[in-house]
């Protein structure tokens, strides 16, 4: 029998959040439970038969719980799954423990959330039952986001090998404000035999840390510098309180006379971390030593709690509480005309949309991917009362809307590297896309080493340790490689590649209007689908006499591309470039 193996109940794809059941010999162990319905996990009897003498109920689906950390799309079910099994042990980082009541405001609003997890110290091998231990390090992520490692040690006689699992939950190796990144140096070489992570990103490549932080500062204090308020949409724990760190210590912030309004439930998730100030990173204590970490009306940029009652006078249509220009934290899923809407049209808003890794993208009714810049126009479609204010908005010359990036998962370069540093036998990727997720399966350097896998939901995955290396296969109906031609006529070059690339979720968002750009990259040729988003933002751009070259552009500076939308990021371009993503500046180029 096969000591190894799992099944996902949820893979972190769209809204079905983590959670999936491992088997390490006699005992099951289920890691995380972002799951919104628990009916899959209880509805039934567990997969696996539990043959431990620690079984607490035979009905129980699993033998004991580990919570990686309190991100709702991980942990949310936990409660439900709780009342349903009191005595289940569940295991916890001793700061997930203080963060998960977050997850249930509701219940914590009528009553204290009972604690029912067992807290867990770092790097301190826990024994769980006879032969089974679980060890935490640091993911960074979150405040208390935790790898866990999990070692069977089969009880019996004559000589018997440790079987390893090391599940990553959502992890990132650089150094963000308030976390320290996953400490690499401590589990290089570790071998594990199942090494289970994110894949969120795919393939994706990011700037440094540090630059996409500056980039960040400076696209809001262009904004305010142009008159425009900043409404950020964002999760409410985790990235929100990152964003007021950054914008709390970092240089471009400092001093100016800003007022930077919280919503209530961001300000839960703020007096969390204030309680869990001796856990956080020295960097940040050292700070905490100076000035506050948010709350502070008396040094600029000041940090104020936003009441329910204030965010309500916008209804009313009533006078806003705001010194306009001003920065602005509500949670992802207020509905931002409640502060940027008619009611207020002599105030310029700017709304800043975080981009999210794909999995979180909702899809239309065809199926395709809907960027970030577009969510508005899917929450207008599915509220038809409101779909008319939805698209006024949308069209109205006082709202902008962008997005920033301050990546809370690592890129596929952070994600190999993770890899190739642990060097396991079997790589289980879950949480992102499918096809995001085939894209690192696909890549030569990880099939050439490990056995690869991205299972599905309800699919059982054995994961049998042996010295050869089985050649990964691809998830059914994905293609991530086409092979195609190219032809060079009179006047035009003409690239031809076979039907099935059409299958692709992704085909629809890259053909929506016909039109794409081609950039050299290296040796490479990129293609890049033209939204009909930046069409509509090149029509509407009143600088049809103008020379539409980056000389003129907003986001040309020191002979390079700056715009984060555009293909030519970070590159020098010539000054009579030209790109379907020009701005015109607001001031005209040195003579």
């Amino acid at each position: 029998m096969t000591e190894l193996e799992c099944i996902p109940f949820g893979t972190g794809h769209a809204k079905e959040g983590v959670c999936f059941l491992l088997r390490m010999g006699p005992y099951r162990i289920l890691c995380d439970c972002g799951l919104n319905d628990l009916r899959s996990l209880l509805s039934t009897s567990s997969p696996f038969a539990s043959t431990s003498a620690t079984a607490i109920d035979p009905t129980c689906p699993a033998d004991f719980v580990i919570c990686s950390h309190a991100h709702a799309d991980h942990a949310r079910g936990l409660l439900e799954l709780h009342r349903a099994f009191p005595t289940l042990p569940i295991f916890v980082s001793e700061v997930t423990a203080h963060l998960l009541p977050l997850n249930w405001p509701s219940v914590l609003k009528r009553k204290t959330i009972p604690s029912f997890c067992q807290p867990l110290s770092w790097r301190t091998p826990t024994e769980l039952a006879p032969g089974l231990t679980i060890e935490l390090y640091p993911a960074g992520h979150l405040p208390g986001a935790a790898a866990c490692l999990l070692t069977y040690t089969p009880q019996g006689k004559g000589v018997v090998r440790p079987y390893t699992v090391l599940y990553t939950g959502d992890f990132l190796l650089s150094n963000s404000r308030l976390v320290d990144g996953l400490p690499l140096a401590e589990l290089r070489g570790l071998s594990p035999d199942v090494l289970i992570l994110e894949g969120s990103f795919g393939t994706a490549r990011h700037p440094h840390r540090r630059q996409q932080e500056n980039q960040f500062a400076e696209r809001v204090m262009q904004a305010i510098r142009q008159g425009q308020s900043v409404l950020m949409p964002v999760p409410a724990l985790g990235l929100a309180q990152e964003l007021l760190m950054l914008m709390r210590s970092h240089h471009t912030f400092t001093g100016k006379n800003l007022d930077i309004w919280v919503e209530d439930s961001i300000a839960l998730g703020c007096d969390a971390y204030l309680e869990l100030l001796p856990k956080l990173p020295p960097t940040v204590q050292n700070f905490a030593q100076h000035q506050a970490l948010f709350w502070d009306e008396r040094v600029r940029p000041r940090v104020r709690r936003l009441s329910q009652k204030e965010g309500q006078m916008f209804d009313a249509q009533q006078l806003s509480p705001f010194n306009h220009p001003c920065i602005v934290l509500v949670e992802e899923t207020v509905d931002i005309q409640n502060y940027c809407g008619s009611a207020q049209p002599q105030h310029p808003w700017l709304v800043l949309i975080p981009e999210h890794r794909p999995r979180e993208f909702p899809t239309s009714a065809l199926g395709e991917t809907i960027s970030p810049l577009d969510l508005f126009s899917v929450k207008a479609s599915k509220d038809s009362s409101n779909a008319s204010s939805w698209n006024a908005l949308l069209q109205s010359d006082t709202v902008q809307v962008d997005t920033f990036l301050l990546a809370e998962h690592c890129d596929g370069s952070g994600t190999t590297q993770l890899i190739h540093n642990l060097r396991p036998q079997h790589v289980v990727f879950m949480h992102g896309s499918p096809a995001y997720l085939a894209d690192l399966i696909s890549l030569e350097e990880l099939a050439n080493r490990y056995h690869l896998h991205s299972p599905r939901v309800g699919n059982r995955l054995e994961l049998p340790i042996g010295e050869g290396l089985i050649q990964p296969v691809m998830p059914t109906g994905v293609d991530t490689v086409f092979n195609g031609e190219v032809q060079e006529q009179a006047a035009e070059v003409v690239a031809i590649l076979p039907r099935q690339i059409m299958e692709d979720p992704r085909w629809r968002s890259f053909a929506d209007t016909g039109l794409i750009e081609a950039t050299w990259q290296g040796e490479m040729l990129v293609l890049r689908g033209i939204s009909q988003r930046e069409l509509m933002m090149k029509t509407r751009r009143p600088s049809d006499t103008l020379l539409k070259g980056c000389v003129n552009c907003k986001h040309y500076r020191s002979q390079r591309c700056w715009n984060q939308r555009s293909s030519l990021y970070g590159s020098k371009v010539a000054p009579e470039g030209y790109c379907p993503v020009f701005e015109l500046s607001d001031t005209p180029p040195p003579e």
